[in-house]
């Protein structure tokens, strides 16, 4: 057996002490822990150097390098349309939040202007749902596809929304876990790598990030999420991908639902030219910046909504993967209304607590391996800087499991808050624009 070129107890001790880990000790380390070389705690400890004791810029590069570099990486550059015309690749990041479906109509409103869209996703976990979760509410749509099939999909509809498979950087499979166990999950260099190794391996020509801040997103903090922003920017950009992100507010959640069934319902409604305005704009916004990095610039995104362009591109790749978009969706057993205690400006409907709550009606899970309801969630009937009078209605819970709805409706009352209109909170979507330096 050949000898090992550094110890784990080495590499810890390096970053530790703040030393900066070299490019050979990093590849080492990635492909000794996906070996079983390196020991879960000894991983653990070096997580947590880390976490304290941050990466610089070539650490964290190399550090992506090397977890994609433990599995296999998709090639697009061949890919073209029926007609042979070759195909430009982009694709979407989000950060995760509540009652955010972007992916379902940005997919095919993207893929309308002839750009192919290689969309890999994922399930919900806790308070944030997953896109698989709410597409799989559809009869008959199935989210595993093989390479040949997504390839296929890709050239013949322009669009892919499936889960991602596990040959693409099983390195972080082990390292997420680790991570989720052991309190590092925070350290921004582990977050950034973790996220960029995946999407960068996907093979896609362009990225744009949408990183969410506030209560219902993963990072809180404004400084925070920049410093995210920025550190997967610059990660993309050194693995050659075009990639940008935009800073968005996740104090209250996205559109009026927040579920599965529900949120695939308000989709179609954009796609059909409707459905609630900040929807819309990020869903525009977030295309406009992914057809600019794949080249087309100047062209009406907004009325690809309106002309029934992305619709007809919604349908082709729900069909395409066993789904029948005519179908009626899944509907919860159960429902409660809860209404405004007084009258007065809705000042806030905390993200966090409606998630909480939807998760607990049964539209998320708590292990991977839970199920989730399809139609359960919770419908909004308004949004904060909206005038409310005592007895309208704020919020619709949706549940299979009566008895889940007491503590739903306990977090949603806890998220409501009203009060005078010379309060009236700032509702701006987009935060900022980042691009790579």
């Amino acid at each position: 057996m050949a000898a090992e070129q550094f110890s784990a107890v080495e590499v810890i001790r390096a970053k530790r002490d703040g030393g900066e880990l070299s490019n050979e000790m990093i590849d080492w380390t990635i492909d000794a822990y996906t070996r079983g070389v390196i020991a879960e705690e000894q991983m653990s400890a070096l997580n947590m150097a880390i976490y304290f004791q941050g990466m610089n810029r070539n650490e964290i590069s190399r550090w992506t390098a090397a977890m994609i570099n433990s599995g296999e990486r998709m090639d697009f550059s061949a890919l073209t349309d029926p007609s042979g015309k070759k195909l430009a690749t982009t694709d979407k990041h989000s950060t995760g939040g509540v009652g955010d479906k972007i992916t379902l109509p940005l997919a095919p409103l993207v893929a309308s202007f002839g750009v192919a869209v290689p969309q890999l996703s994922g399930r919900g976990l806790g308070h944030t749902g997953g896109t698989l979760d709410k597409l799989e509410a559809i009869p008959g749509w199935k989210a595993d596809l093989s390479n040949e099939e997504l390839f296929s999909q890709l050239s013949n509809v322009g669009a892919v929304i499936c889960a991602a498979g596990t040959g693409l950087a099983p390195a972080d499979k082990k390292l997420y876990a680790l991570r989720d166990v052991t309190a590092t999950v925070e350290a921004i260099p582990l977050i950034a790598s973790s996220i960029m190794s995946k999407k960068i391996a996907e093979g896609t020509g362009t990225l744009v990030l949408d990183v969410k801040v506030g209560s219902g997103a993963f990072m809180k903090d404004e400084a925070m999420a920049r410093e995210l922003a920025e550190t997967m920017v610059n990660l993309g950009t050194d693995a050659s991908v075009n990639t940008v992100a935009l800073l968005t507010n996740m104090e209250t959640p996205l559109g009026l639902t927040a579920g599965n069934a529900i949120e695939v319902e308000e989709s179609v409604e954009v796609l059909a030219g409707g459905g609630p305005s900040d929807v819309v704009e990020l869903t525009v916004a977030l295309a406009t910046e992914m057809l600019a990095g794949a080249g087309i610039k100047d062209v009406d995104v907004a009325g690809a909504l309106q002309n029934g362009k992305a619709m007809d591109v919604w349908r082709r790749m729900i069909a395409a993967q066993g789904g029948d978009p005519d179908a009626k969706l899944p509907v919860a057993k159960e429902s409660h209304t809860v209404v405004a205690e007084a009258e007065g400006v809705l000042l806030k409907l905390d993200a966090m607590d409606i998630g909480l709550a939807a998760w607990t009606l049964g539209a998320g899970r708590a292990r991977k391996e839970d199920s989730v309801q399809a139609g359960a969630g919770v419908r909004m009937h308004v949004k904060p800087g909206a005038l409310v009078r005592r007895g309208e209605p704020i919020a619709t819970l949706l549940t299979d499991t009566p008895e889940k709805m007491e503590h739903a409706i306990e977090l949603v009352q806890r998220a409501i808050m009203i009060g005078s209109a010379d309060d009236r909170p700032d509702t701006r979507l987009i935060l900022d624009r980042i691009a790579a330096k």
